[in-house]
Protein backbone atom coordinates (compact mmCIF):
# COMPACT_ATOMS: atom_id res chain seq x y z
CA UNK A 1 0.00 0.00 0.00
CA UNK A 2 1.34 3.23 -0.96
CA UNK A 3 1.10 6.54 1.17
CA UNK A 4 0.35 9.59 0.05
CA UNK A 5 3.62 12.25 0.92
CA UNK A 6 0.82 14.89 1.49
CA UNK A 7 -0.66 13.03 4.33
CA UNK A 8 1.69 13.41 6.77
CA UNK A 9 2.47 17.12 6.12
CA UNK A 10 -1.31 17.97 6.09
CA UNK A 11 -1.87 16.51 9.58
CA UNK A 12 1.23 18.07 10.57
CA UNK A 13 0.09 21.67 9.91
CA UNK A 14 -3.59 20.47 11.55
CA UNK A 15 -1.39 20.12 14.65
CA UNK A 16 0.59 22.98 14.44
CA UNK A 17 -2.78 24.81 13.62
CA UNK A 18 -4.58 23.57 16.43
CA UNK A 19 -2.13 24.77 18.69
CA UNK A 20 -1.86 27.72 17.61
CA UNK A 21 -5.44 27.91 17.88
CA UNK A 22 -5.44 26.32 22.01
CA UNK A 23 -2.19 28.68 22.41
CA UNK A 24 -4.20 31.57 20.94
CA UNK A 25 -7.16 30.72 23.37
CA UNK A 26 -5.31 30.20 26.23
CA UNK A 27 -3.48 33.85 25.87
CA UNK A 28 -7.20 35.26 26.03
CA UNK A 29 -8.27 32.98 29.16
CA UNK A 30 -5.16 34.08 30.31
CA UNK A 31 -6.18 37.72 28.93
CA UNK A 32 -9.51 37.25 30.08
CA UNK A 33 -8.50 36.66 33.68
CA UNK A 34 -5.82 39.14 33.93
CA UNK A 35 -9.20 41.88 33.43
CA UNK A 36 -11.06 39.93 35.52
CA UNK A 37 -8.81 40.11 38.28
CA UNK A 38 -8.10 43.88 37.49
CA UNK A 39 -11.72 44.85 37.84
CA UNK A 40 -12.34 42.98 40.54
CA UNK A 41 -8.91 44.78 42.01
CA UNK A 42 -10.91 48.17 40.88
CA UNK A 43 -14.31 46.78 42.04
CA UNK A 44 -12.60 46.39 45.31
CA UNK A 45 -10.52 49.96 45.66
CA UNK A 46 -13.95 51.68 44.65
CA UNK A 47 -15.97 49.69 47.10
CA UNK A 48 -12.74 50.16 49.77
CA UNK A 49 -13.11 54.00 48.81
CA UNK A 50 -17.14 54.03 49.43
CA UNK A 51 -15.86 52.73 52.91
CA UNK A 52 -13.61 54.86 53.43
CA UNK A 53 -15.27 58.05 52.43
CA UNK A 54 -18.46 57.09 54.60
CA UNK A 55 -16.04 56.46 57.39
CA UNK A 56 -14.74 59.84 56.72
CA UNK A 57 -18.42 61.18 56.81
CA UNK A 58 -19.88 59.56 59.42
CA UNK A 59 -16.30 60.69 61.78
CA UNK A 60 -17.49 64.17 60.10
CA UNK A 61 -21.10 64.32 61.56
CA UNK A 62 -19.60 62.57 65.00
CA UNK A 63 -17.51 65.37 64.92
CA UNK A 64 -19.99 68.07 64.33
CA UNK A 65 -22.41 66.49 66.31
CA UNK A 66 -19.56 66.68 69.35
CA UNK A 67 -18.51 70.61 68.53
CA UNK A 68 -21.94 71.34 68.34
CA UNK A 69 -22.72 70.31 71.71
CA UNK A 70 -19.44 71.71 73.44
CA UNK A 71 -20.99 74.68 71.37
CA UNK A 72 -24.47 74.44 73.08
CA UNK A 73 -22.77 73.70 76.39
CA UNK A 74 -20.46 76.80 75.86
CA UNK A 75 -23.47 78.64 75.58
CA UNK A 76 -25.63 77.20 78.06
CA UNK A 77 -22.24 78.35 80.69
CA UNK A 78 -22.12 81.67 79.16
CA UNK A 79 -25.90 82.02 80.14
CA UNK A 80 -26.11 80.70 83.21
CA UNK A 81 -23.17 83.04 84.08
CA UNK A 82 -24.47 85.97 82.71
CA UNK A 83 -27.97 85.05 84.54
CA UNK A 84 -25.78 84.98 88.02
CA UNK A 85 -24.33 88.17 87.18
CA UNK A 86 -27.49 90.06 86.40
CA UNK A 87 -28.83 88.51 89.62
CA UNK A 88 -25.72 89.52 91.76
CA UNK A 89 -25.99 93.23 89.88
CA UNK A 90 -29.53 93.34 91.03
CA UNK A 91 -29.14 92.73 94.65
CA UNK A 92 -26.36 94.96 94.75
CA UNK A 93 -28.19 97.60 93.15
CA UNK A 94 -31.36 96.94 95.69
CA UNK A 95 -28.93 97.06 98.60
CA UNK A 96 -27.24 100.52 97.49
CA UNK A 97 -31.44 101.23 96.92
CA UNK A 98 -32.16 100.32 100.06
CA UNK A 99 -29.60 101.55 101.55
CA UNK A 100 -29.94 105.27 100.13
CA UNK A 101 -33.70 104.73 101.01
CA UNK A 102 -32.89 104.89 104.36
CA UNK A 103 -30.38 107.21 104.19
CA UNK A 104 -32.90 109.60 102.69
CA UNK A 105 -35.40 108.96 105.08
CA UNK A 106 -34.00 109.52 107.94
CA UNK A 107 -31.56 112.19 106.88
CA UNK A 108 -32.14 115.90 108.19
CA UNK A 109 -30.61 116.76 104.55
CA UNK A 110 -34.09 116.00 103.12
CA UNK A 111 -35.97 117.41 105.58
CA UNK A 112 -38.54 120.29 103.86
CA UNK A 113 -37.57 123.62 104.66
CA UNK A 114 -39.61 125.44 101.74
CA UNK A 115 -42.95 125.12 100.25
CA UNK A 116 -43.95 126.97 97.36
CA UNK A 117 -47.29 127.55 95.42
CA UNK A 118 -47.37 128.09 91.71
CA UNK A 119 -50.13 129.17 89.28
CA UNK A 120 -52.38 130.03 91.83
CA UNK A 121 -54.67 133.11 91.15
CA UNK A 122 -58.27 133.08 93.31
CA UNK A 123 -56.78 130.48 96.09
CA UNK A 124 -54.35 131.90 98.36
CA UNK A 125 -50.91 130.21 98.65
CA UNK A 126 -51.29 129.65 102.81
CA UNK A 127 -55.27 128.36 101.71
CA UNK A 128 -53.29 125.62 99.64
CA UNK A 129 -50.75 124.58 101.78
CA UNK A 130 -53.04 123.96 104.26
CA UNK A 131 -55.06 121.74 101.96
CA UNK A 132 -51.68 119.91 101.66
CA UNK A 133 -51.39 119.31 105.07
CA UNK A 134 -47.34 119.40 104.10
CA UNK A 135 -44.98 121.20 107.36
CA UNK A 136 -42.13 122.06 107.03
CA UNK A 137 -38.77 120.14 108.70
CA UNK A 138 -40.94 117.27 107.85
CA UNK A 139 -38.87 114.28 105.59
CA UNK A 140 -39.68 115.09 101.91
CA UNK A 141 -40.11 111.61 100.79
CA UNK A 142 -42.85 110.57 103.87
CA UNK A 143 -46.08 111.57 101.98
CA UNK A 144 -47.70 110.56 98.67
CA UNK A 145 -47.62 113.22 96.12
CA UNK A 146 -51.31 111.64 94.42
CA UNK A 147 -52.43 111.84 98.50
CA UNK A 148 -51.24 115.10 98.91
CA UNK A 149 -53.07 116.18 95.43
CA UNK A 150 -56.05 115.00 96.31
CA UNK A 151 -56.60 116.57 99.36
CA UNK A 152 -55.58 119.88 97.67
CA UNK A 153 -58.19 119.06 94.78
CA UNK A 154 -61.03 118.74 97.84
CA UNK A 155 -61.11 123.21 97.18
CA UNK A 156 -63.54 123.39 93.89
CA UNK A 157 -61.61 126.09 92.56
CA UNK A 158 -58.35 123.49 92.02
CA UNK A 159 -58.67 121.80 88.84
CA UNK A 160 -55.29 120.31 88.53
CA UNK A 161 -52.44 119.34 90.99
CA UNK A 162 -48.73 118.52 90.44
CA UNK A 163 -45.90 117.87 93.50
CA UNK A 164 -42.62 118.49 92.60
CA UNK A 165 -39.96 117.59 95.02
CA UNK A 166 -36.86 120.05 94.49
CA UNK A 167 -33.84 118.34 96.40
CA UNK A 168 -32.99 118.28 98.94
CA UNK A 169 -35.37 119.89 100.73
CA UNK A 170 -37.67 122.23 98.72
CA UNK A 171 -41.47 121.42 97.57
CA UNK A 172 -43.08 123.08 94.72
CA UNK A 173 -47.31 122.20 94.10
CA UNK A 174 -48.21 123.47 90.49
CA UNK A 175 -51.96 124.47 90.43
CA UNK A 176 -54.88 124.65 87.53
CA UNK A 177 -57.30 126.53 88.83
CA UNK A 178 -60.95 126.41 87.18
CA UNK A 179 -62.54 130.03 86.33
CA UNK A 180 -66.10 131.28 87.27
CA UNK A 181 -67.82 132.14 83.98
CA UNK A 182 -70.93 132.34 84.98
CA UNK A 183 -73.14 132.87 88.38
CA UNK A 184 -76.39 130.86 88.62
CA UNK A 185 -79.22 132.11 90.43
CA UNK A 186 -80.22 129.73 93.28
CA UNK A 187 -83.11 130.07 95.81
CA UNK A 188 -82.16 133.73 96.01
CA UNK A 189 -77.96 133.21 95.91
CA UNK A 190 -75.50 132.67 93.53
CA UNK A 191 -73.78 129.49 92.46
CA UNK A 192 -70.62 130.38 90.96
CA UNK A 193 -69.63 127.71 87.79
CA UNK A 194 -67.20 127.20 85.11
CA UNK A 195 -67.91 126.67 81.59
CA UNK A 196 -68.45 122.74 82.25
CA UNK A 197 -70.90 123.02 84.90
CA UNK A 198 -69.08 122.50 88.41
CA UNK A 199 -70.18 124.61 91.03
CA UNK A 200 -67.34 126.40 92.92
CA UNK A 201 -68.60 128.42 95.69
CA UNK A 202 -72.04 129.35 96.64
CA UNK A 203 -72.32 133.07 97.57
CA UNK A 204 -74.62 136.29 98.56
CA UNK A 205 -73.88 138.36 95.61
CA UNK A 206 -72.84 137.62 91.76
CA UNK A 207 -69.60 138.52 90.63
CA UNK A 208 -70.63 138.01 87.32
CA UNK A 209 -72.31 140.52 84.92
CA UNK A 210 -73.89 137.42 83.19
CA UNK A 211 -76.57 135.58 85.54
CA UNK A 212 -77.96 132.43 83.92
CA UNK A 213 -81.67 131.61 85.50
CA UNK A 214 -84.06 128.32 85.37
CA UNK A 215 -81.55 125.44 86.22
CA UNK A 216 -83.42 122.44 87.34
CA UNK A 217 -80.45 120.43 89.37
CA UNK A 218 -81.98 119.95 92.55
CA UNK A 219 -81.21 121.96 95.72
CA UNK A 220 -79.16 119.13 97.63
CA UNK A 221 -76.76 118.65 94.98
CA UNK A 222 -76.22 122.45 94.51
CA UNK A 223 -72.93 121.98 96.81
CA UNK A 224 -69.31 123.25 95.73
CA UNK A 225 -67.28 120.31 94.35
CA UNK A 226 -70.45 119.01 92.48
CA UNK A 227 -71.33 119.16 89.49
CA UNK A 228 -74.98 120.45 87.15
CA UNK A 229 -77.20 117.29 86.23
CA UNK A 230 -77.07 116.34 82.94
CA UNK A 231 -79.49 118.39 80.97
CA UNK A 232 -78.32 121.82 82.94
CA UNK A 233 -75.38 121.02 81.23
CA UNK A 234 -76.28 120.47 77.45
CA UNK A 235 -78.06 124.09 78.05
CA UNK A 236 -75.18 125.65 79.39
CA UNK A 237 -73.51 124.28 76.19
CA UNK A 238 -75.94 126.28 74.39
CA UNK A 239 -75.39 129.38 76.68
CA UNK A 240 -71.44 129.24 75.67
CA UNK A 241 -72.55 129.21 71.83
CA UNK A 242 -74.93 132.01 72.72
CA UNK A 243 -72.34 134.00 74.58
CA UNK A 244 -69.70 133.35 71.43
CA UNK A 245 -72.02 134.57 68.60
CA UNK A 246 -73.11 137.41 70.74
CA UNK A 247 -69.58 138.88 70.88
CA UNK A 248 -69.41 138.77 66.95
CA UNK A 249 -71.62 141.82 67.98
CA UNK A 250 -70.61 143.29 70.76
CA UNK A 251 -73.31 142.21 72.69
CA UNK A 252 -72.26 139.68 75.51
CA UNK A 253 -70.80 142.57 77.92
CA UNK A 254 -74.16 143.74 77.52
CA UNK A 255 -76.01 140.48 78.39
CA UNK A 256 -76.91 140.23 82.01
CA UNK A 257 -79.07 137.12 82.37
CA UNK A 258 -79.90 134.33 80.15
CA UNK A 259 -82.94 131.99 81.19
CA UNK A 260 -82.70 128.59 79.80
CA UNK A 261 -85.65 127.14 81.86
CA UNK A 262 -86.80 125.40 79.07
CA UNK A 263 -84.38 124.07 76.04
CA UNK A 264 -86.66 125.38 72.93
CA UNK A 265 -87.28 128.54 74.36
CA UNK A 266 -84.29 130.67 75.50
CA UNK A 267 -83.97 134.46 76.56
CA UNK A 268 -81.39 137.07 77.26
CA UNK A 269 -81.83 140.27 78.78
CA UNK A 270 -79.60 143.42 78.22
CA UNK A 271 -80.24 145.81 81.29
CA UNK A 272 -78.50 148.52 80.07
CA UNK A 273 -80.66 148.37 76.48
CA UNK A 274 -83.59 147.34 78.92
CA UNK A 275 -84.18 145.02 76.08
CA UNK A 276 -85.25 141.18 76.22
CA UNK A 277 -84.61 139.00 73.11
CA UNK A 278 -86.32 135.91 72.75
CA UNK A 279 -83.97 133.52 71.08
CA UNK A 280 -86.35 130.30 71.09
CA UNK A 281 -83.46 127.20 70.45
CA UNK A 282 -79.85 127.63 69.74
CA UNK A 283 -80.43 127.06 65.47
CA UNK A 284 -79.34 129.90 63.41
CA UNK A 285 -78.42 131.66 66.57
CA UNK A 286 -75.69 133.94 64.39
CA UNK A 287 -78.71 135.05 61.84
CA UNK A 288 -81.02 135.59 65.04
CA UNK A 289 -78.20 138.21 66.38
CA UNK A 290 -77.92 140.23 63.78
CA UNK A 291 -81.90 141.31 63.55
CA UNK A 292 -81.16 141.53 66.93
CA UNK A 293 -78.60 143.86 66.95
CA UNK A 294 -79.78 145.94 64.07
CA UNK A 295 -83.26 146.64 66.19
CA UNK A 296 -81.41 147.75 69.54
CA UNK A 297 -79.41 150.09 67.23
CA UNK A 298 -82.57 151.46 65.26
CA UNK A 299 -84.84 150.98 68.85
CA UNK A 300 -81.82 152.47 70.79
CA UNK A 301 -84.09 154.54 73.41
CA UNK A 302 -86.75 152.48 73.43
CA UNK A 303 -87.62 149.37 75.96
CA UNK A 304 -89.71 146.32 75.04
CA UNK A 305 -88.62 143.02 73.66
CA UNK A 306 -87.43 141.28 70.49
CA UNK A 307 -88.96 138.34 68.88
CA UNK A 308 -86.58 136.60 67.28
CA UNK A 309 -87.63 132.59 68.26
CA UNK A 310 -89.66 131.78 65.21
CA UNK A 311 -87.54 129.37 62.31
CA UNK A 312 -85.83 132.04 59.72
CA UNK A 313 -86.43 129.72 56.94
CA UNK A 314 -90.05 129.66 56.92
CA UNK A 315 -90.52 133.49 56.43
CA UNK A 316 -90.31 134.64 59.86
CA UNK A 317 -89.49 138.06 60.62
CA UNK A 318 -87.76 139.31 63.51
CA UNK A 319 -89.76 142.20 65.29
CA UNK A 320 -89.75 144.27 68.25
CA UNK A 321 -92.21 145.42 70.76
CA UNK A 322 -91.86 148.30 72.96
CA UNK A 323 -93.02 148.13 76.51
CA UNK A 324 -95.84 150.33 77.31
CA UNK A 325 -94.82 150.30 81.43
CA UNK A 326 -91.38 151.08 81.54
Amino acid sequence: MVRDPFENDGQAFEEEFDKKIKKRKAKEREKRIKENKARREQNFDLETEAVIQMTNKNKQKQEEVRRRKVSQEEKRRKKRNKRIKVVLQIFLLLGMLVGGIAFAMISPIFNIKNIQVMNNEQINSDTIISLSELKTEENIFRFSGVITANKIKENAYIKNVKIHRKLPSTIQIEIEERKHNYSVDFLGKYAYIDKQGYILEIAEESKQKLIVQGIITPEEQVVAGNRLVEEDLEKLEDVIKIMNVSQEYELDNKITSIDISHKNEYSIYLEEERKKIYLGDNTNLSNKMLYANAIIEEEKEKAGEIFANGDLNSKFRVYFRESLNV
